[in-house]
């Protein structure tokens, strides 16, 4: 769910010395500065950007990608300084995601998007990333289940079996395999999970297999992959201070076999909470610094991959949504994940 405006930014630990490594977590929001913003997507006065994915270069981290939906007219992608570099024209695809994932030709780049063009049925768009002419090929786009398609994240569980997540906007989220062996992937509808009211935002942890889904004006709910029936555990409640309506995109920062952190978009306030993977505790939240590259405001869409990304990037990188860009128009902003933990003290 979208409004238009620009952020007003509260609080925070804005001068050295302010917040102490042992800090209990604050009410405040901490500013954290953009390294780079990308060009502004092409549709002008409209609610259009969405969604962000990431692919890191192994060979070479700072020329990774970042893959970003403009759901009324396509997908761009743009490099680390945010320039585009190309963009696929498709009708009205909203989440997307990517995995990298073995076949017998070779490691494959599958990009999906959740497609509601048919705003009565949900499809999975599928391309693969052409990582060398910097371009996505259309693979397929599925009809799967009944609803509008909203959310969208994969999960590569095992090593091997990868799913993907079609979130609908009646609370349907719809597990499906998908097989790339053949010259045609394949996809099967596995079972179907529901929450009572609208959602979107959702991510798995491929180590773990634990799904997590945001509730729009509810809070976050995770899913164990692993049982056969999951039922909806609630991680994260809204609560002044922490998470405001609207929930939307969610992120994952790993550490170790079960740790870390999930990060989700508290729209509301215009800020990110960060909790706790394996308490579920509120650690911190933060928002996007108003300086030489603007604030983000209405973030739908967010996405953190850990990893050396180069020099502006070396802990990791994470974008944002931005829903108010200036002149109507809307983009998607770079963080250093290193400023981000530095500034919030998030350490062991």
């Amino acid at each position: 769910m979208r409004r238009l405006g620009k952020a007003l930014l509260v609080g925070g630990c804005f001068f050295a010395g302010a917040c102490s490594e042992q800090a209990a977590p604050s009410l405040d929001i901490t500013a954290v500065p953009a390294v780079a913003e990308t060009e502004s997507v092409g549709t002008v006065g409209d609610d259009a950007a969405d969604d962000p994915s990431i692919w890191r270069n192994p060979n070479d981290p700072a020329q990774s990608l970042i893959i970003g939906t403009d759901k009324k007219a396509g997908i761009h992608i743009y490099d680390l300084k945010g320039q585009q570099k190309s963009f696929l024209a498709v009708d009205a695809v909203n989440n997307i995601d990517i995995r990298t994932v073995s076949s017998a030709s070779g490691d494959v780049i599958l990009v999906g998007a959740s497609d509601r063009s048919d705003r009565t049925q949900p499809r999975l768009a599928l391309y693969t990333l052409d990582s060398e002419n910097i371009k996505l090929n259309e693979l397929t786009n599925i009809a799967v289940g009944t609803g509008e398609a909203y959310g969208f994240c994969f999960g590569l569980l095992d090593d091997s079996d990868l799913r993907a997540f079609i979130v609908t906007k009646e609370g349907s989220i719809i597990d499906m395999s998908v097989g790339i062996s053949k010259a045609m992937p394949t996809v099967d509808v596995n079972r179907t999970f529901r929450l009572a009211t609208q959602p979107e935002g959702c991510v798995v942890d491929d180590r773990t297999g634990m799904l997590y889904v945001g509730e729009e004006n509810v809070g976050i709910w995770s899913f164990d992959l692993k049982q056969d029936a999951p039922e909806p555990v609630q991680f994260a409640v809204l609560k002044a201070g922490e998470l405001t309506a609207d929930v939307e995109g969610l992120a994952l920062a790993p550490e170790g076999a079960s740790g870390g952190y999930l990060l989700a978009s508290s729209q509301g306030d215009n800020s990110y909470a960060i909790y706790d993977l394996e308490s579920g505790a509120f650690r911190a939240r933060f928002a996007v610094e108003d300086g030489v590259i603007d604030t983000t405001s209405d973030t739908d869409g967010i996405e953190l991959i850990l990893g050396d990304f180069g020099p502006d990037y070396p802990g990791g990188l994470f974008v944002a949504q931005d829903g108010d860009n200036g002149e109507g128009t809307q983009n998607f902003k770079f963080l250093s994940w290193d400023s981000i933990r530095k500034s919030l003290n998030l350490y062991p």
